[in-house]
Protein backbone atom coordinates (compact mmCIF):
# COMPACT_ATOMS: atom_id res chain seq x y z
CA UNK A 1 0.00 0.00 0.00
CA UNK A 2 2.67 2.04 0.84
CA UNK A 3 4.57 1.60 -2.38
CA UNK A 4 1.49 2.22 -4.07
CA UNK A 5 1.06 5.64 -2.91
CA UNK A 6 4.50 6.48 -3.50
CA UNK A 7 3.67 5.56 -7.23
CA UNK A 8 0.92 7.52 -7.38
CA UNK A 9 2.67 10.41 -5.83
CA UNK A 10 5.42 10.07 -8.45
CA UNK A 11 2.92 10.12 -11.27
CA UNK A 12 1.46 13.59 -9.86
CA UNK A 13 5.13 15.03 -9.64
CA UNK A 14 5.86 14.14 -13.28
CA UNK A 15 2.62 15.54 -14.60
CA UNK A 16 2.97 18.57 -12.69
CA UNK A 17 6.28 19.63 -14.24
CA UNK A 18 5.25 18.52 -17.29
CA UNK A 19 4.00 22.52 -18.15
CA UNK A 20 7.52 24.00 -16.23
CA UNK A 21 9.36 21.60 -18.51
CA UNK A 22 7.65 22.65 -21.42
CA UNK A 23 7.97 26.19 -20.66
CA UNK A 24 11.60 25.59 -20.51
CA UNK A 25 12.00 24.11 -23.94
CA UNK A 26 14.03 26.95 -26.26
CA UNK A 27 11.59 28.43 -28.34
CA UNK A 28 12.75 28.66 -32.03
CA UNK A 29 13.31 32.70 -32.87
CA UNK A 30 12.27 34.01 -36.26
CA UNK A 31 15.64 34.76 -38.26
CA UNK A 32 16.33 30.88 -37.15
CA UNK A 33 13.21 29.36 -38.50
CA UNK A 34 13.98 31.42 -41.78
CA UNK A 35 18.02 30.06 -41.99
CA UNK A 36 16.29 26.74 -41.31
CA UNK A 37 13.98 27.25 -44.60
CA UNK A 38 16.54 28.19 -47.16
CA UNK A 39 18.55 24.97 -45.73
CA UNK A 40 15.34 22.99 -46.56
CA UNK A 41 14.48 24.77 -49.55
CA UNK A 42 18.73 24.02 -51.03
CA UNK A 43 17.93 20.71 -50.22
CA UNK A 44 14.58 20.36 -52.36
CA UNK A 45 12.75 19.52 -49.71
CA UNK A 46 9.88 22.75 -50.63
CA UNK A 47 7.48 21.71 -48.46
CA UNK A 48 9.15 21.80 -45.03
CA UNK A 49 10.57 25.13 -46.34
CA UNK A 50 7.04 26.96 -47.38
CA UNK A 51 6.35 25.98 -43.61
CA UNK A 52 9.40 27.46 -42.00
CA UNK A 53 9.16 30.68 -44.12
CA UNK A 54 5.45 30.99 -42.98
CA UNK A 55 6.73 30.12 -39.31
CA UNK A 56 9.22 32.78 -39.60
CA UNK A 57 7.10 35.44 -41.36
CA UNK A 58 4.34 34.38 -38.49
CA UNK A 59 6.63 34.52 -35.27
CA UNK A 60 8.69 38.03 -36.61
CA UNK A 61 5.04 39.48 -36.59
CA UNK A 62 4.22 38.35 -33.36
CA UNK A 63 7.26 39.61 -31.54
CA UNK A 64 6.95 42.94 -32.85
CA UNK A 65 3.18 43.40 -32.61
CA UNK A 66 3.73 42.17 -28.93
CA UNK A 67 6.80 44.91 -28.78
CA UNK A 68 4.88 47.79 -30.38
CA UNK A 69 2.15 46.91 -27.25
CA UNK A 70 4.68 46.76 -24.60
CA UNK A 71 5.98 50.33 -25.85
CA UNK A 72 2.35 51.86 -26.39
CA UNK A 73 1.78 50.42 -22.73
CA UNK A 74 4.71 52.26 -21.29
CA UNK A 75 3.39 55.77 -23.76
CA UNK A 76 0.29 55.09 -22.45
CA UNK A 77 1.43 56.37 -18.56
CA UNK A 78 0.56 59.43 -17.29
CA UNK A 79 3.87 60.23 -16.42
CA UNK A 80 5.63 59.40 -19.81
CA UNK A 81 2.29 61.69 -21.66
CA UNK A 82 3.65 64.65 -19.44
CA UNK A 83 7.37 63.97 -20.63
CA UNK A 84 5.78 64.46 -24.23
CA UNK A 85 7.29 63.02 -27.40
CA UNK A 86 11.60 63.03 -26.29
CA UNK A 87 12.51 59.85 -26.64
CA UNK A 88 15.78 59.96 -24.73
CA UNK A 89 13.69 61.27 -21.95
CA UNK A 90 11.08 58.17 -22.62
CA UNK A 91 13.89 55.65 -23.03
CA UNK A 92 15.58 56.88 -19.49
CA UNK A 93 12.55 56.99 -17.40
CA UNK A 94 11.89 53.38 -18.62
CA UNK A 95 15.05 52.01 -17.47
CA UNK A 96 15.36 53.98 -14.45
CA UNK A 97 11.28 52.27 -13.56
CA UNK A 98 12.69 49.12 -14.43
CA UNK A 99 9.73 48.49 -17.47
CA UNK A 100 12.26 45.62 -18.80
CA UNK A 101 9.66 45.12 -21.80
CA UNK A 102 9.63 48.39 -22.92
CA UNK A 103 13.38 48.46 -22.95
CA UNK A 104 13.83 45.33 -24.62
CA UNK A 105 11.24 46.66 -27.36
CA UNK A 106 13.86 49.81 -27.46
CA UNK A 107 17.07 48.07 -27.37
CA UNK A 108 15.99 45.47 -30.16
CA UNK A 109 13.92 48.52 -32.83
CA UNK A 110 17.76 50.31 -32.24
CA UNK A 111 19.22 47.24 -33.45
CA UNK A 112 17.12 47.04 -36.66
CA UNK A 113 16.66 51.03 -37.60
CA UNK A 114 19.68 53.10 -36.33
CA UNK A 115 18.51 55.70 -33.56
CA UNK A 116 19.39 58.87 -34.91
CA UNK A 117 16.25 58.14 -37.88
CA UNK A 118 13.66 58.70 -35.71
CA UNK A 119 15.04 62.60 -34.94
CA UNK A 120 14.01 62.20 -31.02
CA UNK A 121 10.75 61.78 -31.61
CA UNK A 122 8.82 58.70 -29.56
CA UNK A 123 5.90 58.27 -32.05
CA UNK A 124 8.36 57.72 -34.80
CA UNK A 125 9.76 55.43 -33.15
CA UNK A 126 6.44 53.75 -32.55
CA UNK A 127 5.41 53.76 -35.89
CA UNK A 128 8.60 51.39 -37.03
CA UNK A 129 7.35 48.72 -34.91
CA UNK A 130 4.65 48.40 -37.32
CA UNK A 131 6.98 48.57 -40.17
CA UNK A 132 9.40 45.55 -38.68
CA UNK A 133 6.02 43.54 -38.76
CA UNK A 134 6.81 42.96 -42.21
CA UNK A 135 9.66 40.34 -43.90
CA UNK A 136 9.88 40.99 -47.20
CA UNK A 137 12.92 37.87 -47.10
CA UNK A 138 9.97 35.45 -46.16
CA UNK A 139 7.68 36.54 -48.32
CA UNK A 140 10.52 36.50 -51.11
CA UNK A 141 11.38 32.93 -50.39
CA UNK A 142 7.81 31.70 -50.19
CA UNK A 143 8.05 33.16 -53.57
CA UNK A 144 10.74 30.92 -54.60
CA UNK A 145 8.61 27.86 -53.51
CA UNK A 146 6.04 29.04 -55.73
CA UNK A 147 8.10 29.46 -58.46
CA UNK A 148 10.35 25.86 -58.60
CA UNK A 149 6.63 24.31 -58.20
CA UNK A 150 5.72 26.30 -61.29
CA UNK A 151 2.94 28.17 -59.16
CA UNK A 152 4.45 31.01 -61.03
CA UNK A 153 1.10 33.54 -60.40
CA UNK A 154 1.07 33.07 -56.82
CA UNK A 155 5.34 33.93 -56.86
CA UNK A 156 4.81 36.78 -58.73
CA UNK A 157 2.28 38.36 -56.01
CA UNK A 158 4.77 37.35 -53.51
CA UNK A 159 7.47 39.03 -55.19
CA UNK A 160 5.20 41.84 -56.24
CA UNK A 161 4.02 41.89 -51.59
CA UNK A 162 7.68 41.72 -51.18
CA UNK A 163 8.69 44.90 -53.07
CA UNK A 164 5.64 47.11 -51.54
CA UNK A 165 8.23 46.42 -48.06
CA UNK A 166 10.97 48.22 -49.65
CA UNK A 167 11.36 50.24 -46.38
CA UNK A 168 12.42 47.37 -44.36
CA UNK A 169 14.88 46.19 -46.43
CA UNK A 170 18.10 45.06 -45.06
CA UNK A 171 19.71 44.17 -48.50
CA UNK A 172 19.68 47.87 -50.39
CA UNK A 173 19.91 45.74 -53.76
CA UNK A 174 16.69 43.43 -52.85
CA UNK A 175 14.89 45.91 -55.02
CA UNK A 176 16.68 44.88 -58.04
CA UNK A 177 16.84 40.78 -57.16
CA UNK A 178 12.78 41.28 -56.97
CA UNK A 179 12.62 42.99 -60.28
CA UNK A 180 14.79 40.89 -62.21
CA UNK A 181 12.48 37.70 -60.50
CA UNK A 182 9.28 39.84 -61.48
CA UNK A 183 11.10 40.59 -65.35
CA UNK A 184 11.71 36.53 -65.26
CA UNK A 185 8.12 35.47 -64.84
CA UNK A 186 6.30 38.15 -66.77
CA UNK A 187 8.86 36.78 -69.79
CA UNK A 188 7.90 33.34 -69.53
CA UNK A 189 4.09 34.29 -69.20
CA UNK A 190 5.16 36.32 -72.75
CA UNK A 191 3.99 39.49 -70.75
CA UNK A 192 6.48 41.38 -72.95
CA UNK A 193 5.13 44.85 -72.10
CA UNK A 194 5.17 44.52 -68.32
CA UNK A 195 8.66 43.05 -68.65
CA UNK A 196 9.74 46.14 -70.55
CA UNK A 197 8.64 48.47 -68.21
CA UNK A 198 10.32 46.33 -65.28
CA UNK A 199 13.28 46.14 -66.31
CA UNK A 200 13.56 50.27 -67.49
CA UNK A 201 12.47 50.57 -63.69
CA UNK A 202 16.16 48.85 -62.75
CA UNK A 203 17.97 50.96 -65.44
CA UNK A 204 15.95 54.32 -64.50
CA UNK A 205 17.07 53.80 -60.49
CA UNK A 206 20.16 52.09 -60.68
CA UNK A 207 22.02 53.11 -63.80
CA UNK A 208 23.53 56.41 -63.51
CA UNK A 209 24.32 56.81 -66.95
CA UNK A 210 21.34 56.33 -67.91
CA UNK A 211 19.25 58.36 -65.11
CA UNK A 212 16.35 60.23 -66.56
CA UNK A 213 16.88 59.52 -70.09
CA UNK A 214 13.81 58.61 -71.19
CA UNK A 215 14.06 55.39 -73.83
CA UNK A 216 12.55 56.26 -77.13
CA UNK A 217 10.90 52.92 -77.97
CA UNK A 218 9.87 52.05 -74.68
CA UNK A 219 6.50 52.62 -76.35
CA UNK A 220 6.78 51.31 -79.66
CA UNK A 221 3.98 48.33 -80.31
CA UNK A 222 1.79 49.62 -78.21
CA UNK A 223 -0.99 52.48 -79.37
CA UNK A 224 -1.05 51.93 -82.59
CA UNK A 225 2.91 52.65 -82.67
CA UNK A 226 5.65 50.44 -84.97
CA UNK A 227 8.28 49.06 -83.80
CA UNK A 228 11.26 51.78 -84.52
CA UNK A 229 8.55 54.37 -84.03
CA UNK A 230 10.53 57.78 -82.47
CA UNK A 231 8.65 59.05 -79.89
CA UNK A 232 9.64 62.91 -78.79
CA UNK A 233 11.96 63.68 -75.68
CA UNK A 234 11.73 66.52 -74.17
CA UNK A 235 15.04 68.60 -74.52
CA UNK A 236 15.70 68.93 -70.65
CA UNK A 237 16.02 64.92 -70.62
CA UNK A 238 17.74 64.77 -73.36
CA UNK A 239 21.36 66.17 -71.84
CA UNK A 240 21.27 63.06 -69.74
CA UNK A 241 21.94 61.05 -72.67
CA UNK A 242 25.30 62.64 -73.84
CA UNK A 243 27.78 60.02 -72.56
CA UNK A 244 26.00 57.52 -73.94
CA UNK A 245 25.84 59.65 -77.30
CA UNK A 246 29.82 60.03 -76.65
CA UNK A 247 30.08 56.57 -76.22
CA UNK A 248 28.34 55.17 -78.97
CA UNK A 249 30.39 57.82 -81.46
CA UNK A 250 33.68 56.09 -80.37
CA UNK A 251 32.62 52.71 -81.09
CA UNK A 252 30.83 53.17 -84.58
CA UNK A 253 34.08 56.05 -85.74
CA UNK A 254 37.23 54.20 -84.06
CA UNK A 255 36.47 50.73 -83.38
CA UNK A 256 35.91 48.50 -80.34
CA UNK A 257 39.49 48.50 -79.26
CA UNK A 258 39.58 52.11 -78.64
CA UNK A 259 36.14 51.90 -77.32
CA UNK A 260 37.19 49.46 -74.88
CA UNK A 261 40.69 51.58 -73.54
CA UNK A 262 38.28 54.55 -73.10
CA UNK A 263 35.34 53.40 -71.22
CA UNK A 264 35.03 51.37 -68.29
CA UNK A 265 31.69 50.60 -66.40
CA UNK A 266 31.66 47.88 -63.85
CA UNK A 267 27.75 48.55 -62.81
CA UNK A 268 27.03 44.81 -62.67
CA UNK A 269 23.46 45.55 -61.09
CA UNK A 270 21.98 46.68 -64.47
CA UNK A 271 23.67 44.39 -67.00
CA UNK A 272 21.28 42.22 -67.27
CA UNK A 273 18.59 44.27 -67.72
CA UNK A 274 20.59 46.12 -70.78
CA UNK A 275 21.46 42.59 -72.05
CA UNK A 276 17.70 41.30 -71.90
CA UNK A 277 16.36 44.88 -73.33
CA UNK A 278 18.80 44.45 -76.12
CA UNK A 279 17.94 40.77 -77.00
CA UNK A 280 13.97 41.65 -76.95
CA UNK A 281 14.59 44.87 -78.98
CA UNK A 282 16.96 43.15 -81.72
CA UNK A 283 14.18 40.17 -81.86
CA UNK A 284 11.97 43.49 -82.66
CA UNK A 285 14.34 45.38 -84.92
CA UNK A 286 14.21 48.49 -82.73
CA UNK A 287 17.50 51.19 -83.07
CA UNK A 288 17.78 51.06 -79.30
CA UNK A 289 18.83 47.43 -79.34
CA UNK A 290 22.26 48.77 -80.29
CA UNK A 291 23.14 50.99 -76.96
CA UNK A 292 21.21 48.52 -74.96
CA UNK A 293 23.46 45.88 -75.94
CA UNK A 294 26.62 48.23 -76.43
CA UNK A 295 26.15 48.87 -72.63
CA UNK A 296 26.37 45.15 -71.48
CA UNK A 297 28.84 44.58 -73.78
CA UNK A 298 30.57 47.01 -72.06
CA UNK A 299 30.19 45.98 -68.62
CA UNK A 300 30.63 42.44 -69.13
CA UNK A 301 33.89 43.37 -71.09
CA UNK A 302 34.94 45.99 -68.08
CA UNK A 303 34.52 42.57 -65.19
CA UNK A 304 36.86 40.54 -67.28
CA UNK A 305 39.52 42.80 -67.86
CA UNK A 306 39.25 43.97 -64.05
CA UNK A 307 39.20 39.93 -62.99
CA UNK A 308 42.16 39.17 -65.85
CA UNK A 309 44.55 42.42 -64.50
CA UNK A 310 43.48 40.67 -60.72
CA UNK A 311 46.27 37.75 -61.38
CA UNK A 312 47.86 39.83 -64.52
CA UNK A 313 49.14 43.19 -63.09
CA UNK A 314 50.87 44.58 -66.32
CA UNK A 315 47.66 43.11 -68.88
CA UNK A 316 47.08 45.85 -71.63
CA UNK A 317 43.67 45.07 -73.45
CA UNK A 318 44.55 44.75 -77.05
CA UNK A 319 41.67 43.00 -78.68
CA UNK A 320 39.04 40.81 -78.40
CA UNK A 321 40.72 37.80 -79.43
CA UNK A 322 43.72 38.07 -76.74
CA UNK A 323 40.53 38.66 -74.04
CA UNK A 324 39.28 35.52 -75.34
CA UNK A 325 42.46 33.60 -74.58
CA UNK A 326 43.11 34.86 -70.70
CA UNK A 327 39.27 34.28 -70.27
CA UNK A 328 39.53 30.15 -71.55
CA UNK A 329 42.71 30.40 -68.99
CA UNK A 330 40.03 31.27 -65.47
CA UNK A 331 37.29 29.01 -64.50
CA UNK A 332 36.09 31.89 -62.40
CA UNK A 333 35.84 33.90 -66.27
CA UNK A 334 34.28 31.18 -68.00
CA UNK A 335 31.48 30.43 -65.79
CA UNK A 336 31.03 34.63 -65.93
CA UNK A 337 30.58 34.71 -69.37
CA UNK A 338 28.28 31.90 -69.63
CA UNK A 339 26.35 33.78 -67.06
CA UNK A 340 25.82 36.85 -68.95
CA UNK A 341 25.42 35.34 -72.20
CA UNK A 342 28.55 36.75 -73.11
CA UNK A 343 29.13 35.63 -76.89
CA UNK A 344 25.65 36.20 -77.66
CA UNK A 345 25.47 40.00 -76.64
CA UNK A 346 28.65 40.27 -79.03
CA UNK A 347 26.49 38.62 -82.08
CA UNK A 348 23.38 40.47 -81.37
CA UNK A 349 25.57 44.02 -80.96
CA UNK A 350 26.87 43.25 -84.40
CA UNK A 351 23.75 42.79 -85.83
CA UNK A 352 21.81 45.50 -84.19
CA UNK A 353 24.53 47.83 -85.76
CA UNK A 354 24.18 46.31 -88.80
CA UNK A 355 20.51 46.98 -88.43
CA UNK A 356 21.49 51.00 -88.14
CA UNK A 357 23.77 51.11 -91.07
CA UNK A 358 26.86 50.72 -89.43
CA UNK A 359 28.47 47.36 -91.10
CA UNK A 360 32.11 47.98 -90.54
CA UNK A 361 32.00 48.66 -87.35
CA UNK A 362 29.31 45.57 -87.22
CA UNK A 363 32.22 42.92 -88.95
CA UNK A 364 34.56 43.64 -86.55
CA UNK A 365 32.30 41.92 -83.70
CA UNK A 366 31.37 39.29 -86.69
CA UNK A 367 34.67 38.97 -87.19
CA UNK A 368 35.70 38.08 -83.68
CA UNK A 369 33.17 35.35 -82.88
CA UNK A 370 34.19 33.76 -86.06
CA UNK A 371 37.57 33.26 -84.49
CA UNK A 372 36.71 32.00 -81.44
CA UNK A 373 35.84 28.15 -81.40
CA UNK A 374 34.28 28.13 -77.61
CA UNK A 375 31.83 30.80 -79.33
CA UNK A 376 29.55 27.85 -80.79
CA UNK A 377 26.25 28.65 -82.23
CA UNK A 378 27.34 32.67 -82.42
CA UNK A 379 30.86 31.11 -84.54
CA UNK A 380 28.82 30.13 -86.77
CA UNK A 381 25.96 32.62 -87.21
CA UNK A 382 28.62 34.84 -87.84
CA UNK A 383 30.43 33.18 -90.23
CA UNK A 384 27.07 33.24 -92.18
CA UNK A 385 27.09 36.88 -92.04
CA UNK A 386 30.39 37.65 -92.80
CA UNK A 387 29.79 35.61 -96.07
CA UNK A 388 26.17 36.47 -96.44
CA UNK A 389 25.29 39.30 -94.16
CA UNK A 390 21.88 40.19 -93.92
CA UNK A 391 19.20 41.26 -90.99
CA UNK A 392 18.46 39.56 -88.47
CA UNK A 393 14.43 38.55 -89.10
CA UNK A 394 12.41 40.18 -86.61
CA UNK A 395 10.03 38.26 -84.37
CA UNK A 396 6.38 39.10 -83.81
CA UNK A 397 5.50 39.25 -80.01
CA UNK A 398 2.24 39.16 -78.22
Amino acid sequence: MIIRKQFVFFILIFILSIPVYAQQQPVVPWWLSFEYGKQQFRSDNYGDALMLFEDARRDRRAMYEQMERDFIHLLSLGEVRRIGDALDRVERFSAERHYKAASAALTELYYRVPKSSFNNSALQALAAFDRLKNYPEAEYWIGEVYRVEGELMLALAQYRKALTMQNVFEDPGFDSILNYKIASILKTRQEYIEMEKVLHSIISVKDTLWANAVSAEINAGKEGTKPGTTIPVPYEQTSASFARTSMTKTLNDHGVIRFLELYRYNNTIVEPAHRLLGFYYAAQGRPSAEQHLMFAFLIQNTIIIEEVKRHKYDFTFTGLEALAQEINNNKLLLAYINETEYYKTVYYLGASLYRNGKSAVARTFWNFLASVSQAGEWQSRAGNQLRNPQLEPIVEMP
